[in-house]
């Protein structure tokens, strides 16, 4: 079974983690030991555990998963040449990283957190040499589309990378607002997970348009409650957290 290393022991580490441990033997490596316990309990399984401070990356397939803050004082620690460098760093381009971290192919992959239950949409872009390698790898974790550049791969983190969060957010408001209504909360976010599971089954088949127009019945309560997300500027607000987030991932690449 081959062994991928991680650089880095957070949250998008662990759910990448959490996906492919059935599939692949874990290494981690990271600057505290406890937080590397506590990253190998919650995995749920064994791993081999590194502390930073001069590692050897020799022949290694990596996922990087540090903050990109982090890149200058990770990349002075490590030593050696990886086989495969797959970072997750927002906005940090593939020209950076080759600076920064010898490897004989570098793949930039923005996975999201559905990683973790093996659901997650993760767009990539890099050395097109590495594309089969670095697909195969992150289908593990869920789905995987490969793009051309990395202007495409920054808009597609705005979307699919920091996407979770803002359905969280309508998530937990649509369940609050069934809970204003009278409806109890623990039925209330039941009622919004068996909504959000069943949607996103919809979605792969059809346009969210003729999903909306076939549930939209004339003067009907899907028309009132879309009159009053269409007056609270919903779709400006989704547009503009899109242009936000890009712009956010533009900066970070400077």
């Amino acid at each position: 079974m081959q062994t991928i290393t991680f650089i880095g022991n957070g949250t998008m580490a662990l759910s990448i983690a959490q996906g492919l441990k059935g599939k692949y033997n874990i290494e981690v490596v990271g600057r505290n030991l406890d937080k590397l316990n506590d990253f190998e309990v919650a995995l749920g399984k064994k791993v081999e555990k590194f502390l930073l401070d001069d590692f050897d990356i020799s022949d290694k397939t990596i996922l990087l998963c540090v903050k990109p803050g982090n890149l200058e004082s990770v990349s002075k620690q490590l030593k050696g040449k990886a086989k495969l460098l797959l970072s997750v760093l927002a906005g940090v381009p593939v020209e950076k990283l080759k600076k920064k971290i010898k490897s004989k192919g570098v793949v930039r992959a923005m996975p999201n957190l559905a990683a973790s239950v093996g659901a997650s949409m993760t767009t990539m872009t890099g050395d097109s040499e590495h594309k089969e390698e670095a697909e195969v790898l992150m289908r593990g974790a869920g789905e995987v589309l490969w793009l051309e550049s990395e202007k495409e791969i920054d808009i597609a983190t705005a979307l699919a990378g920091s996407g979770p969060a803002y359905l969280a957010l309508i998530a937990e408001a649509l369940a609050d607002g069934a809970v204003s209504q009278g409806l109890k909360r623990a039925d209330a976010m039941k009622v919004m997970e068996g909504l959000f599971s069943g949607f996103g089954k919809l979605v792969k088949t059809e346009h969210p348009a003729l999903l909306k127009d076939g549930v939209m019945s004339p003067g009907g309560t899907t028309a009132a409650g879309y009159k009053a997300l269409e007056e609270g500027n919903v779709r400006a607000a989704c547009m503009e957290a899109i242009a936000k987030a890009y712009a956010k991932a533009v900066e970070l690449s400077r």
